[in-house]
């Protein structure tokens, strides 16, 4: 069992994270590296605001935080952290995270369809990954959007535990609603599914950024559509080639 999950995972994570890290490549890493030229004053006609950019350079994600160094820092000092160079450096190190991301859901996809006992295929894996998108992409980022490089935001720390506690609530809330299905489970899934909006997520004193709005409008939308297609392909890819594989493993009983 342990053996299928993780070849299912591992295949799922190599197909939708190379198909995920094309489209990043051509959404949105081109608008993180236009930011990252505003976040360090090197932008043509800017002026700088003197406001204290969010935390360290990097896209956020909801509560997370991608860090994409600028290639133009000195890595080789002493104490420095490495970052990859712009280029094709930067490409397969962005290409590789994304791979071990989309194993990573595809990993949490196929555990979570197992231990409830789900009929695991192409179709139920799509759904559940809809379901996942639902919970760790669209509902924190109602509260907290993917951030660009240069946008002030609250405390890292805060953020975070607000990421963590709206995945985890709108995920329960899915499955009181959507497995349990009975009213008292779909009441309560709707409760758990708003209340850490009704609690409110951490945000600064003022909503201000050294990038243009329209950017960042753009990096929020196009950020929400890349995360909807690696959890769709990730579940997609491997509830198929788990139903594969017991199709092929009942082939063989029949044998």
């Amino acid at each position: 069992m342990l053996h299928r999950i993780l070849w299912a995972a591992l295949v799922a994570g190599l197909v939708a994270g190379l198909a995920t890290a094309v489209l990043q490549h051509f959404t949105t890493t081109p608008l993180i590296l236009e930011a990252e030229l505003y976040e360090n004053g090197e932008a043509p006609g800017i002026a700088q605001s003197g406001l204290a950019p969010s935390d360290s350079g990097g896209a956020a994600f909801g509560g997370a935080r991608l860090i994409l160094a600028d290639a133009s820092e000195d890595h080789g000092d002493e104490g420095g952290i490495w970052a990859p160079a712009d280029g094709l450096e930067r490409t397969l190190s962005t290409s590789v995270v994304t791979i071990g991301t989309a194993f990573g859901f595809a990993l949490i996809l196929l555990s979570v369809m197992v231990l409830a006992d789900a009929r695991i295929s192409a179709r139920s894996g799509l759904m559940w990954g809809i379901a996942g998108f639902a919970a760790a992409g669209l509902a924190p980022a109602l509260g907290l959007s993917p951030e660009l490089p240069g946008s002030a935001a609250a405390v890292l720390e805060d953020r975070q535990i607000w990421w963590i506690a709206t995945a985890i609530a709108t995920a329960a809330g899915l499955w009181l609603a959507l497995r349990i299905s009975k009213p008292w489970a779909i009441a309560g899934g709707i409760v758990l599914m708003i209340l850490p909006h009704v609690v409110g997520a951490p945000h600064p004193e003022g909503f201000v950024s050294e990038v243009p709005a329209e950017l960042s409008g753009h990096f929020a939308a196009a950020s929400l559509v890349v995360m909807a297609v690696v959890w769709s392909l990730a579940g997609t890819v491997a509830g198929y080639v788990w139903q594969r594989g017991e199709a092929k493993q009942a082939a063989t009983a029949a044998a």
